[in-house]
């Protein structure tokens, strides 16, 4: 069986007038450079530059080709999520994302599979488009690791992952939304630290605030990025949830009781890092990831994986393809 990246992201070159289509305000659009070039734009200010696999289907599979990639799961980029929005706002923008993502990955014939985006924010809206999109035909959900102050163990955006799980849909955890200073402004510090510690705060979340204790064992969810700087810590972590239970000791169990509930790409870059992320989680809650197709990401798809010579050969292929299945339901 072919490799299944469930890391990847799209942006539509057909980009639509959300001033429009949504209402005033300040919103992402994309500057087309050229036939192979954009710029995403957030107001008058350069946010990313993108290339045509961003969302030529064909661009696509040629690459998942090249590095042996059977399935795609596409995601949004995390800028289009509009948690800041109000919320009649943000159900548009989904509605509009959510179609086009469906057009992006109508020619892969299969192989490009579709995640929705929804809006959080408002936790009624959020269900309702999770259900016309799986509908619709997409196989999950990717959310941001938060909405403003509200972590994942917010009342509602616990009652949309208790949807998640009634529904049978798999969730994908993007952090997003870093905060900003003058020391976090230089050398993209927001995407190297800021990234790894917006994860590692969401799953924390998902144990000290009790979702996991609250929600079934069906939900399937991972985390982008390795998990952050989780598995690094979880020694810490654990050490205080037994010292400090006045202050941390609030989920029902210490948090490595947790580990099975939860999965992780493998977007680490480096044999030694993936290898703890095996120790620390075990092979089985491992899936290969890429982030294609940024710059951040890994090309070749799964080349640390290639390199971690301490995998079995069946690690090696429950992390490329068979964890995956099981979490995409295929």
């Amino acid at each position: 069986m072919g490799t299944i990246d469930i890391h990847t992201h799209y942006v539509p070159s057909a980009w639509p007038d959300l001033q429009t289509q949504v209402g005033p305000g300040v919103w992402p659009s994309l500057r087309v450079d050229s036939e192979r070039e954009a710029m995403i734009m957030l107001g008058e200010t350069e946010f990313r530059r993108v290339g045509v696999d961003c969302w030529d289907a064909e661009s696509r599979l040629a690459d998942m080709d090249a590095d042996g990639v059977d399935l795609q799961v596409v995601s949004p980029t995390p800028v289009f999520f509009s948690y800041d929005k109000a919320g009649d706002e943000a159900v548009k923008v989904a509605r509009i994302f959510n179609d086009l993502a469906l057009e992006i990955c109508e020619p892969g014939q299969g192989r490009l599979l579709p995640f929705a985006q929804v809006p959080l924010q408002n936790t009624d809206a959020a269900c309702a488009e999770l259900d016309r999109a799986i509908a619709s035909g997409h196989l999950g959900v990717e959310i941001g690791n938060h909405v403003g102050d509200d972590d994942l163990d917010s009342e509602g955006i616990v009652t949309f992952l208790q949807h998640c799980a009634d529904r049978g849909v798999p969730v994908l955890v993007h952090p997003w939304d870093m905060p900003n200073s003058p020391r976090l402004d230089r050398w993209m510090a927001r995407w190297l630290t800021g990234m790894p510690a917006e994860t590692h705060l969401s799953i924390i979340a998902m144990i000290l605030g009790g979702v996991f204790d609250r929600v079934p064992s069906s939900l399937r969810i991972a985390f982008a990025h390795g998990g952050g700087s989780f598995a690094f810590w979880l020694g810490r972590f654990e050490n205080a949830w037994h010292r400090r239970r006045d202050l941390v000791g609030v989920s029902e169990q210490p948090p490595s009781a947790y580990l099975d509930r939860f999965g992780v790409d493998s977007v680490v870059f480096d044999p030694a890092a993936l290898r703890l992320l095996v120790e620390t989680l075990g092979a089985e809650q491992v899936m290969l990831g890429s982030d294609y197709p940024y710059p951040l990401g890994e090309r070749p798809v799964g080349a640390v994986i290639d390199r971690a010579d301490f995998l079995t050969e069946a690690q090696r292929e429950a992390i490329r393809h068979g964890n995956a299945r099981r979490f995409l339901a295929l």
